[in-house]
């Protein structure tokens, strides 16, 4: 079975909203292009084994359009090629055509359609961008590995990656991590298993937590 992996730029307030540049999105977002400023070659080596490994990309529509309006223009970069080469699986439920080189569409519900790709035979999927996608995989638990590189900033408004969706609730593990000297933070995360829970407390609570448990309970806090 294939491992599903999430890469995602993100701001410490887990905007993932066009980190690419100004025009990237033009929907009305303020802050088009806010990883550039932060980013150095520090992070090339692990960067570098998650985009230059064995996979097949898993994105949603906007990301993909966004994706084959640049990369196939870009092919010189060493990502781009990359890209251009791989299969592209698109969860989608618009008719525009899928015109980026060895593109397909995913059909019928996204979460069924995506474990059966997932089920299938070939390559890890990575996933880059894609903020909705999220909504769906996580809470099917179909997200094996999470890599997020997190910069310093925050941004207020715009898209973010997570959802309060109960179901999204589980353990991750660090696998890797790295940092750069501008702040920039790249941590790689494997799923492991349900939410663990402790307590640091020593001593019997006192009578007035009871008290405050009590009026919590009740919805009177």
């Amino acid at each position: 079975m294939r491992k599903i992996i999430g890469s995602l730029f993100q701001s410490l307030d887990g905007v993932i909203q066009a980190p690419g540049g100004p025009e990237e999105d033009q929907t009305g977002f303020a802050h088009g292009g806010w990883v550039f400023p932060y980013f150095d070659d520090t992070l090339d080596e692990p960067m570098g084994r998650l985009l230059g490994g064995s996979y097949e990309l898993l994105l949603g529509r906007r990301t993909y359009e966004i994706f084959a309006a640049y990369w196939p223009h870009n092919g010189d970069q060493p990502i781009g090629e990359m890209f251009n080469a791989v299969r592209k699986h698109v969860v989608t439920s618009s008719e525009r055509p899928l015109t980026w080189n060895n593109s397909q569409r995913l059909v019928g519900d996204p979460a069924e359609a995506v474990a059966r790709l997932k089920a299938s035979n070939g390559p890890d999927l990575l996933i880059q961008g894609s903020s909705m996608l999220y909504q769906t995989l996580l809470p099917a638990g179909l997200v094996d590995q999470l890599a997020l590189i997190t910069f310093p900033v925050m941004l207020g408004r715009g898209k973010r990656w997570y959802s309060g969706d109960p179901a999204t609730a589980r353990s991750w593990t660090l696998v890797e991590q790295a940092h750069s000297p501008k702040g920039v933070h790249f941590a790689s995360f494997a799923r492991d298993g349900e939410v663990r829970t402790g307590s640091f407390a020593t001593k019997p609570p006192s009578d007035d937590e009871l008290a405050l448990r009590q009026r919590q309970a009740e919805g009177r806090w």
